[in-house]
């Protein structure tokens, strides 16, 4: 069974991108030894995300390392938008709504993990209760403002499992959601 993954590198005060999406500050955390991460890439079979996602910053633009995962990863790749583009972007598919775009990522991704990128796509699968997993990458940096891990309005409490603590050189954490 397909499982649904949200993966992220978050600052130590909860954010994943800095105001006004800016993902800068990622750089300085990219590209180290990271076992999880390096073992991830190879397990993803399809990416779900949203069109701020999509459309954002990359803390590797104009790199040999642009992309997902710093352009480790390539296959299909689902943007959940109101608003395609007029135009068909090479490898991309648009979807307007989660059930049908996420039950497109599951059949493109057999077996592997949907990875889910972008906070508000990731908050609707958890809302949904379509999230199965968290893997979060602690980054050794205060951001003070900008996008948070999770947005979660209302405060319900959703309790989450720990599967894993990996002590690599930026902590990174991997959580169940309990459904």
């Amino acid at each position: 069974m397909t499982k649904v993954l949200y993966s992220a590198t978050m600052s130590l005060d909860g954010f994943i991108a800095g105001p006004g999406g800016d993902m800068s500050w990622l750089a300085d955390h990219l590209g180290g030894p990271n076992p999880v991460a390096d073992d991830l890439v190879g397990k993803i079979g399809a990416l779900l995300m949203g069109a701020r996602t999509f459309g954002g910053d990359d803390p590797n633009r104009g790199t040999d390392k642009e992309g997902a995962f710093s352009g480790a990863w390539t296959g299909p790749q689902f943007v959940l938008t109101h608003r395609p583009p007029a135009n068909p972007v090479p490898g991309i598919t648009f979807v307007d709504d989660l059930t049908s775009g996420l039950e497109a990522a599951k059949a493109a991704a057999g077996d592997r993990y949907v990875n889910i990128l972008g906070a508000d796509v990731a908050a609707q699968c958890l809302a949904a209760g379509l999230l199965d997993e968290i893997l979060v990458f602690v980054a050794p940096v205060l951001l003070g403002d900008g996008v948070r891990l999770f947005h979660h309005p209302g405060g319900t409490r959703i309790p989450l499992d720990r599967v894993e603590t990996v002590p690599t050189p930026e902590p990174t954490i991997w959580l169940k959601t309990r459904r």
